[in-house]
C-alpha cells in the first residue's frame, strides 16, 4: 500500500522566499502554488475541505452568536428557565444527514485526488530515478543512464504538448524517511523494506524546495531536498556531463593519493578512482553541486573544507566522522575535490 499524505506546510526549508512575477512574495513550499499535476490536484483538493470546514465554522458561529443574543437574561424577566423543547425530529435529521453528506463529499474527493496520482502510468519517453534516503541524505539513481548523485534532484520541465513527467521510486537505508516537495507533489513515506513511489511533472523550470518531512534521527531537519527542473536540452547535457568520469587535474595527483589512503574510499565513490564506498554519497560531480551536506551549507571550497575537516560542525550526529587529518592534508584533500566537476 502506497502511503501519500499532504498537509499545509508549517514550516520553510532554509531558503529565502522568492517572489512571483507580480513581485510578490511567494512561498518555495507553498502547497498553494503549485507548478505540478500531483501537487494541482492536492492544492484544489485542500481548497474544497478549507472552504466545506470554512462554511461549517461560519454557520456553526452564526448560529452560536443567534443563542447567546435570542436567548441571554433579560432584565425584568420572572424567575425559571425558558420553555423546553424535548425532541425535535427535523433537528436531529438535519445533524445526521448533513455530516454524512458532508464526509461523503469529502471521502469520494479524496479518493478520486489519490487515484489520479497514484494510478498513473508512465507514458514513453519519462524519466525515471530511484531514490534512497540515508541519515541524513539523499541518493539519486537514473534508472536509463549511468548517473548516480546525491542531494540535488534534476529533472526535465514537462509541457501538456511534449508531457515528460518523471517517476520516482522510494526506498530507505535505514529508518523512515519521507520525500516531500510541497510545489509538484504530497508527502509520500520512505519505507525500509517497503518499496514506495510517486512522480511529478513540473511545468516551470526553476529550483523547487522541500525536505526529510518524517522524524529520522537528530539531523532529521537539515535532510534538505532541492529539486532542478530544466529545460529537456539541459537536462540531456546535465545527465552527459554526470555519466562520465570524474576529470581530476593532474595537479591534484597528491590530494587523490591522500583521499585513498585514507578511509574515505570505504563510504564514497568516485568514478576512475579506487574509492568505491556505498555508505556516503557519490562524489564523482561533486563540485556541479550547489550545496553540501544535504543543503546544510553552500559548496564554496571554504565551506568544503570546514566539511572534510570536521562535518559535525555543519550537521551535528552527522554520521561522517572527522578524520583527524592535517593542514597540508585537508589542503591537498580540499583541492583534489574541487576539480570533481
Amino acid at each position: 500500500m502506497r502511503i501519500l499524505k499532504s498537509a499545509v506546510p508549517i514550516f520553510c526549508t532554509a531558503a529565502a522566499a522568492r517572489a512571483n512575477s507580480a513581485g510578490e512574495p511567494l512561498s518555495p513550499t507553498n502547497i498553494f502554488a503549485p507548478a505540478s499535476t500531483p501537487a494541482d490536484t492536492i492544492s484544489g483538493l485542500s481548497l474544497l475541505v478549507l472552504t466545506i470546514t470554512g462554511a461549517m465554522f461560519v454557520i456553526v458561529l452564526c448560529l452560536l452568536l443567534w443563542a447567546v443574543v435570542k436567548f441571554r437574561e433579560k432584565a425584568g424577566a420572572g424567575p425559571g428557565e425558558p420553555a423546553q423543547v424535548y425532541g425535535s425530529t427535523q433537528v436531529e435529521l438535519a445533524w445526521t444527514v448533513i455530516p454524512v453528506l458532508i464526509v461523503t463529499i469529502l471521502l469520494l474527493a479524496t479518493a478520486r485526488a489519490i487515484a489520479s496520482i497514484q494510478n498513473a502510468i508512465p507514458p514513453p519517453g519519462a524519466v525515471e530515478v530511484s531514490v534512497i534516503g540515508h541519515q541524513y541524505w539523499w541518493e539519486y539513481h537514473y534508472k536509463k543512464s549511468n548517473v548516480v548523485t546525491a542531494n540535488e534532484l534534476h529533472v526535465p520541465v514537462s509541457s501538456p504538448v511534449h508531457p515528460t513527467p518523471t517517476f520516482l521510486s522510494l526506498f530507505s537505508a535505514d529508518t523512515d524517511h519521507s520525500f516531500w516537495v510541497p510545489r509538484l507533489a504530497g508527502k509520500t513515506d520512505l519505507i525500509p523494506n517497503h518499496p514506495n513511489s510517486m512522480w511529478i511533472d513540473p511545468r516551470e523550470t526553476g529550483v523547487y524546495l522541500g525536505q526529510c518531512s518524517q522524524y529520522c534521527g537528530v539531523q532529521h531537519a537539515k535532510m534538505l531536498l532541492r529539486v532542478y527542473v530544466q529545460t529537456r536540452d539541459e537536462f540531456d547535457r546535465w545527465l552527459e556531463q554526470q555519466s562520465g568520469p570524474a576529470a581530476a587535474s593532474d595537479s591534484t595527483i597528491e590530494g587523490r593519493r591522500t583521499f585513498e589512503s585514507t578511509a574515505c574510499v570505504n563510504c564514497h565513490t568516485i568514478r576512475g578512482s579506487t574509492a568505491t564506498g556505498t555508505f556516503g554519497p557519490d562524489l564523482t560531480h561533486l563540485m556541479s553541486r550547489e550545496t553540501i551536506g544535504a543543503g546544510a551549507a553552500l559548496n564554496t571550497p571554504a565551506n568544503l573544507r570546514r566539511w572534510i575537516q570536521d562535518p559535525s560542525a555543519f550537521k551535528p550526529g552527522c554520521l561522517m566522522p572527522a578524520m583527524g587529518l592535517s593542514d597540508s592534508q585537508l589542503d591537498a584533500i580540499t583541492a583534489y575535490m574541487e576539480t570533481l566537476r
